[in-house]
């Protein structure tokens, strides 16, 4: 009996005389199973995958290799992409596969390569391709074919060579045994293992799943091995494929180590980790002269992260002790001070998204924009531990007049609390997607993360705005749910609408139907589909075919 491993594989190449049914749901599958994408969406990934296999170079174009961290596998592209729009690098992929750290792209220079790799947190490098193989013989005769001509261009540079292994790894006689196999580039340069001139790097892939030519997978054979119980059933024993690269650039990677949770100042429960704050302000474009706001700021993840990148940066949050801090030394503003960014603290203060004081910019008088923000980007409340609220009291009469106590007006002091109301999770994304539209700039983009649950007969409906074009999708997946990072650009189109032409989960016409006394009785759980779900465990419902067994 085959391992799930081995079944896919299996079926994976078995499949292919359905290739193009199979690649048509690919998309659609991955949409609706979150975490538990089906044997059939695995295969056709594989099978379009081998389909491709390596594209063809485009002319004046020079072929790199860029080595990726295998980690926030379907964040990776969508953050390369995204670097290249905000550097307005021309770029092609012409191999690229989630399964594997190794990808191959044709860029125009150098400068373009260094350029391109040097905000990336989730690339570690970028390498002029000197040659690629099956075999180390396949490799050597590509080296000779592609870089003859550029050997003594580093004959005299001091150098080293390294390793990167991905799921194996070389003992170091080994290690130089096969560094000698490449002498016949003739460098006569002093070898320095530390600021070298020139860092030459083989790079070795060992995991079977990588392999994307279906025949080569099929030889191996996998689902016998995958049958026995293994601590690493798809290491192969040598490397199916080996590249030599020419470092040209390394990435910001290093920074994730320095904003990492733990050696911060000030942080939440619900702050989001350093690694995906610093992603998601790549996917941002935050950049020196611009403007990012998170309306959802709570203890500054994002705002941190945007500021590293040189963004000037903003946020507001319903609870103001969020931002303030509890203890002396403890505040959102600390963190600036910790990372000596605080000439990118913008401001930060007291709002929702229905109360906002930016909601007043331009007011009809034509001498002040509503295009404001260059980013937006926002976590918003999931409303697991309590439900979502806005400002607001519960009660629609009730007069908005200050609360005066003593003859002070209870606002003013500053431990002070606003009364708040029940808010739906629908009603909330309808709100920042109309925000989104009405400040950014032209060009400017929408980053917002939203939880799903991990149901595979509950479709996930992406939330659309005519004035806001979907740019990615990336998931992070959890036990039995997941979060998806939704990337917009805002567009030049101009449609003015309230609550219209978009498309979000659930409904909230409830919002505007139910009596106000029906309104008041809504509980958290009613209002937000996704809480309910979490405390129901993320139970699927029973099939209408389900008798029930009385």
């Amino acid at each position: 009996m085959f391992s799930s491993s081995g079944f896919f594989i299996h079926r994976c190449c078995a499949l292919i005389a359905r290739k193009k049914s199979l690649c048509e749901i690919t998309f659609a599958t991955t949409i609706i199973y979150p975490q538990k994408r089906s044997i059939i969406t695995i295969a056709a990934e594989k099978m379009e995958e081998a389909s491709s296999s390596v594209s063809a170079l485009p002319a004046s174009m020079q072929e790199y290799l860029i080595h990726f961290a295998q980690v926030h596998e379907t964040f990776r592209k969508p953050e390369l992409e995204s670097l290249a729009a905000l550097f307005n690098i021309e770029y092609k992929l012409l191999q690229y596969s989630e399964k594997s750290p190794f990808a191959r792209i044709a860029l125009r220079s150098n400068t373009d390569a260094k350029l391109l790799i040097s905000r990336s947190i989730l690339g570690k490098a970028i390498y002029e391709l000197w040659g690629s193989g099956h075999t180390y013989p396949e490799i050597h005769a590509d080296v000779k074919k592609r870089t003859s001509d550029l050997w003594h261009l580093y004959k005299t540079c001091s150098f080293r060579f390294s390793f990167e292994c991905y799921n194996g790894n070389r003992t170091e006689p080994k290690k130089k045994e096969l560094i000698e196999g490449f002498s016949y580039v003739g460098f006569d340069g002093p070898i320095r293992m530390k600021n070298a001139q020139e860092t030459f790097t083989i790079m070795e892939d060992f995991e079977a799943t990588s392999i994307q030519e279906t025949d080569r997978l099929a030889a191996l054979n996998l689902e016998e091995k995958t049958a026995v119980p293994s601590c690493n059933p798809t290491h192969l024993d040598e490397p199916h494929q080996l590249y030599l690269g020419r470092l040209i650039g390394k990435s910001s990677r290093a920074v994730v180590e320095i904003y990492d949770l733990k050696k911060r100042n000030y942080i939440g429960t619900t702050s989001m980790d350093a690694e995906l704050s610093l992603v998601t302000a790549n996917m941002a474009h935050a950049a020196p002269g611009k403007l990012a706001y998170d309306p959802f700021v709570g203890t500054g993840s994002f705002a941190v992260a945007c500021a590293h990148f040189g963004a000037v940066t903003f946020g507001s949050d319903i609870d103001g002790r969020m931002i303030r801090g509890t203890k002396a030394g403890k505040s959102l503003r600390s963190n600036f001070d910790q990372y000596k960014i605080v000439d990118r603290y913008g401001d930060m203060f007291v709002s929702d998204l229905t109360n906002s004081p930016l909601g007043r910019f331009g007011g009809g008088n034509g001498d002040r924009s509503d295009r404001i923000f260059d980013a937006i980007i926002c976590d918003p409340p999931y409303g697991v531990r309590e439900g979502l609220k806005v400002l607001g009291s519960r009660d629609p009469n009730r007069p908005k007049a200050p609360t005066i106590i003593d003859g002070i007006a209870q606002h003013t002091l500053r431990d002070y609390v606003p009364p708040k109301r029940p808010y739906s999770f629908e009603k909330m994304l309808n709100d920042i997607m109309n925000f989104a539209s009405i400040h950014l700039v032209t060009g400017g983009r929408l980053c917002i993360w939203l939880p799903t649950a991990d149901e595979d007969t509950h479709e996930f409906t992406i939330p659309t705005h005519s004035n806001l074009k979907l740019e990615s999708v990336c998931v992070q997946s959890f036990n039995k749910w997941a979060r998806r990072l939704l990337t917009y650009t805002r567009t030049s189109m101009e449609h003015v609408e309230e609550h219209n032409g978009i498309a979000t989960i659930g409904n909230t016409a409830a919002d505007e139907v139910d009596s106000v006394e029906e309104k008041q009785n809504r509980t958290a759980n009613d209002l937000n589909i996704f809480r309910r779900k979490y405390f129901e465990g993320f139970k699927t419902p029973p099939s209408s075919g389900d008798s029930g067994g009385l």
